[in-house]
């Protein structure tokens, strides 16, 4: 089935989410400085991911994690730190997230530093080329390697894949595997409440559409997620990637994560951005990145954090506050046969 077709594509994504969920976990941290995080999609498993997962009337298939080279000589390319090292991790990505998605699975990808959403995002892309972006995060990692105060690349994925940014991105070492695939139109930010200077003159002079946390307090999550859809699925329905950083919560629910910034998404308001993107029937990939168990301050702090990624992935799917019930035939007597006949 073609993602490019309307109606094989809301038929494909409805019959991927009832039927198959893809778990893929990316052990990588090189995209940032913090030693740590490469250990995220253990701890996020630990907390209970596919137990969760389990009370669902979807088939889950784990594909463990993949294994990432580091490269000994590395040197940084106009500040990028490891560039190779990135970008072969993200290549390799590419290509597992194709083949998931072309499968037919919804694929849930668990990070890992930001920085794999260059992979994570063009390997769907590949397969589903009309694909539109929502990108949860106190940052906007949009800068290029001219305008990133670090050097870092989990804080630069997005500048490798808008169309628009092409004539501002060098030619890296390790990224010559991947093109521009995705316009400024469609993506939206939600959450950012940290954006660095470069980034805020892309977000104004593309036009890109975003919601800060003072967005958010000012309209209400619930009409910050009714602009996103009218803007992304207005003109037609089509496949959604979730990128979700784990920093977009505030660091008193998600304090085991690499670069914290105070005034975060509250508990409600997370929750309720991936109840109302499973609503639509159309998440296609989600992204689930920045959780880093070497930077909790108790074991209490990283069980939180890991916690609360498992409760944001099982409502991207489905999980409502309600509970995830079960359909049950009948309600059972309060006594039984004979109690009855008496």
């Amino acid at each position: 089935l073609s993602c490019t077709n309307d109606t094989f594509s809301i038929l494909r994504r409805n019959i991927s989410l009832s039927q198959s969920v893809a778990v893929l976990g990316a052990p990588f941290s090189k995209g940032q400085k913090k030693r740590g995080v490469e250990h995220g999609p253990k701890v996020i498993r630990d907390a209970g991911l596919m137990e969760r997962l389990s009370n669902f009337d979807f088939s889950v298939h784990d594909f463990g994690d993949l294994n990432f080279q580091h490269l000994e000589e590395d040197e940084p390319y106009m500040d990028v730190k490891f560039p190779r090292t990135v970008g072969a991790a993200n290549k390799k990505l590419s290509g597992a997230v194709r083949n998931a998605v072309s499968a037919g699975h919804t694929l849930l990808m668990l990070g890992g530093d930001h920085s794999l959403a260059i992979g994570s995002v063009s390997g769907h892309a590949q397969h589903c080329p009309d694909l539109c972006l929502i990108w949860v995060d106190a940052h906007a990692d949009i800068n290029t390697p001219m305008t990133s105060p670090s050097g870092n690349l989990h804080g630069q994925p997005v500048a490798f894949m808008l169309k628009e940014l092409q004539d501002k991105m060098p030619d890296i070492p390790g990224f010559s595997w991947t093109k521009p695939f995705l316009s400024s139109r469609d993506l939206v930010y939600i959450g950012l409440r940290d954006v660095d200077p470069g980034e805020y003159q892309f977000l104004k002079s593309l036009g890109i559409q975003y919601f800060t946390m003072r967005d958010i307090d000012r309209l209400g999550i619930q009409r910050v997620m009714e602009v996103t859809f009218d803007h992304l699925l207005a003109r037609k329905q089509r496949p959604i990637h979730l990128s979700f950083d784990i920093d977009a919560f505030d660091p008193s629910l998600a304090p085991a994560t690499g670069t914290p910034v105070n005034g975060g998404l509250t508990y409600r308001e997370g929750i309720y951005i991936a109840e109302e993107i499973h609503n639509t029937g159309l998440l296609s990939v989600m992204d689930l990145v920045e959780v880093n168990p070497d930077l909790g301050a108790s074991p209490e702090a990283v069980e939180a954090t890991a916690t609360l990624a498992v409760d944001v992935i099982a409502s991207s799917l489905g999980q409502t506050r309600e509970g995830a019930h079960t359909s049950m035939d009948e309600i059972p007597p309060g006594k039984n046969d004979t109690e009855l006949r008496l």
